[in-house]
């Protein structure tokens, strides 16, 4: 299925896990991707990945999605590369674990650069493209269900989440006019190359997930070009969570 035929993507934190299949998946289905990563070795492995194995069109731009400056350039180089763009995918993000009571401005700031300030202005630099171009676009924020439920030791990260979700919805004002949308995936416990580093990571969501298991990062992917897709034109400033029921129930892992 060639669903992103003739799309333009700009995905950030994309070198591996959740970013490159949403990647991987785009670029399959027919749309030239820019793929970014703040490790520059990474986001020329993978794309050269999408390349040589899927056939894909992809391109890497490593930089820091923190960085105003940057983002904008990311904006710029996808359009002298493949002449517009009609997909942004925010993925870029960091997680922070910490006692509130012992918890240290220095993480908080670098937290809210990445995970907010980032997120925020390559939205607005996305946009103001997509407004130009006229056509509408897709734009797609990366929440959690941290934005969602309480959880241990993710005070300043769930916060930042649920601020993201919160940025969709009010945007839809300003971007609705110009036939843009804006949606969050919300993941919950996801396998990817970290988490798999940590040997009690699939028993414990496994026991507490009621599906009975953590998500892939193809499920999360999938959701997420649902909502970059051109059938979801009507969608616009929702969340979805794709957790396998976590957040219905909502036993902590630390139990």
């Amino acid at each position: 299925m060639q669903t992103f035929t003739n799309q333009v993507a700009i995905v950030t934190g994309a070198g591996q896990g959740i970013g490159f299949e949403i990647c991987r998946q785009l670029a399959v289905q027919g749309a030239a991707v820019l793929l970014n990563d703040a490790d520059a070795e990474l986001a020329e492995s993978a794309a050269a990945r999408i390349r040589e194995a899927e056939g894909g069109v992809c391109v890497a731009c490593s930089g820091d999605a923190a960085d105003v400056d940057f983002t904008r350039n990311l904006v710029e180089t996808a359009v002298a590369t493949f002449s517009k763009l009609t997909i942004c995918v925010a993925n870029a993000g960091m997680t922070t674990f910490g006692d509130f009571f012992e918890y240290q401005p220095e993480s908080f700031q670098n937290l809210i650069d990445l995970n907010l300030r980032g997120s925020f202005f390559l939205t607005q630099a996305a946009a103001q493209q997509m407004r130009q171009q006229g056509s509408g676009g897709r734009i797609l924020l990366m929440s959690s269900v941290t934005g969602h439920q309480a959880h241990p030791f993710l005070a300043a990260y769930g916060m930042t989440k649920a601020a993201l979700e919160m940025l969709a919805q009010a945007l839809v004002v300003d971007l609705s006019p110009h036939g843009i949308t804006i949606n969050c995936v919300a993941p919950g416990a996801t396998l990817t190359e970290r988490t798999l580093d940590d040997p009690d990571y699939v028993p414990t969501w496994s026991r507490i997930t009621p599906m009975g298991k953590p998500a892939t990062v193809q499920d999360i992917a999938t959701a997420a070009l649902f909502f970059v897709s051109p059938p979801a034109g009507h969608v616009t400033g929702q969340s979805l969570v794709v957790d396998g029921g976590w957040t219905s129930v909502s036993p902590s892992p630390y139990a």
